[in-house]
């Protein structure tokens, strides 16, 4: 035995070995958001500033009550706190933070959309979120003067949406009204509406987890200068445990702590009459996405990002699974789940130990999940660890509404 093995082992600290330090290494530092192509706004800071104003403002929804921050609390690490979103109605998902989710190749816990601005749009004509038009929420933009001024600096000009027999009120695709819009006028709301995702996204691109004291020890190590003095001996034994015995690497790796796709854990549906599809249903949706980023309003659609869409494929395995979420912030962004099943760390991590409950649904079931069989103490060992993943929030300004914008609610702070 080592010397510094040994004095781990009296310490009462797990043995990290050398392939444990290599994934340690692969799990920090968090890189920049990536670029995507199909947004051309996502680097201008008007556009940003843009999206930061709409992000915080209620008059997007038709019951002026709701914004993006109304399920995204800053405080709550861009979540609610709530099994189910709740906009004008409560929703069929949990609501996922928004930290990191630059790095998303898909969106939505099925899905449905493949890149953060389409993802951006969906929430605002959504009957359960927003409930709005694209219509009325280009006309709020226009009647708030901060707001029209802004959006003019990002996109030049906007169709004039106070001729309502040009722009009638709840215009929306499926719609009678939007149907007896000319071809030219869909278009010109269309483009309008676009941007306004494209800044969103702009904005929400900022929303960077924070450094956490699991990167401050990955530093460390790559600095040659391992300090474990920077975790607790419970978070260090807890990461020796999901690096070498958990087996949660196979879908948890990567900088986001993610394999960015989808899994099905086979849990029991809340409804059994109705189990919700996962991806099988969100693939179906992305199809058939109107702002998916090989389409039309894309910015790049012959890129390597669009061609993803395009070639992305569906089967049988895909029936009842959900995109796995990042581990970082984990902790903060309680409750747990697509549907906001379980409370507490301890509940998700007393699942996976066991795998009770679950449910096969179909013969194509996951075959990498198998019950941890840990200790009750190993598996505090491993909550501790994913503790230490939680990150220092984003800057300040970005978790408030800008000193301009349109019509705001109070943001809660807990």
């Amino acid at each position: 035995m080592t010397p510094l093995i040994l004095i781990m082992a009296i310490a009462g600290v797990a043995p990290i070995d050398d392939a444990a330090l290599r994934f340690a290494k692969s799990l920090s530092p968090v890189p920049s958001s990536p670029v995507d192509p199909t947004n051309a706004l996502e680097s201008d800071p008007q556009a940003a500033l843009l999206g930061h104003m709409l992000f915080f403002d209620t008059g997007l929804s038709r019951s002026g009550e709701t914004s993006c921050a109304t399920c995204h609390v800053p405080a709550k690490a861009f979540t609610d706190g709530v099994p189910l979103a709740r906009g004008a109605a409560e929703g069929h998902f949990n609501t996922p933070t928004l930290l990191g989710v630059a790095h998303n190749r898909w969106f939505f816990w099925d899905g449905r959309a493949d890149s953060l601005w389409s993802q951006a749009l969906v929430p605002i004509e959504h009957q359960l979120e927003l409930d709005n038009s694209r219509t009325d929420a280009l006309r709020h933009i226009a009647s708030t003067p901060a707001l029209k001024k802004q959006f003019i600096a990002v996109g030049g000009t906007m169709p004039d949406v106070f001729d309502l027999e040009r722009f009638p009120i709840g215009a929306k695709p499926g719609t009678d009204t939007w149907n007896a819009m000319t071809p030219e006028d869909q278009n010109a709301v269309t483009a309008a509406y676009v941007l306004l995702g494209k800044a969103i996204a702009s904005f929400e691109r900022q929303l960077s987890p924070g450094e956490s004291d699991f990167d401050r020890w990955v530093a460390s190590i790559n600095a040659n200068q391992r300090d474990d003095n920077l975790m607790t001996p419970a978070a260090l034994r807890g990461f020796a445990l999901f690096a070498n015995e958990a087996g949660c690497g196979q879908c948890h790796f990567g900088a986001t702590i993610s394999d960015l796709e989808f899994h099905d854990l086979a849990l029991a549906p809340t409804d059994p009459a109705n189990p919700p599809p996962g991806r099988g249903g969100g693939y179906a949706m992305l199809r058939a996405n109107e702002f998916r980023s090989d389409g039309i309003w894309s910015d790049a659609p012959e890129s390597r990002k669009a061609r993803r869409a395009a070639n992305a494929r569906i089967g049988p395995e895909h029936w009842g699974a959900f995109r796995t979420p990042s581990l970082r912030n984990i902790a903060l962004t309680a409750p747990y789940m697509h549907d906001g099943r379980f409370e507490t760390l301890a509940e998700v991590l007393a699942f996976y130990n066991t795998l009770e409950g679950q449910i096969r649904r179909h013969h194509h079931a996951e075959d990498v999940l198998k019950p941890l069989d840990f200790s009750d103490s190993e598996l505090r060992d491993l909550e501790a660890f994913l503790i230490s993943l939680t990150g220092e929030p984003p800057r300040p300004e970005l978790c408030q509404p800008p000193p301009i914008g349109g019509t705001q609610v109070e943001i809660p702070a807990e």
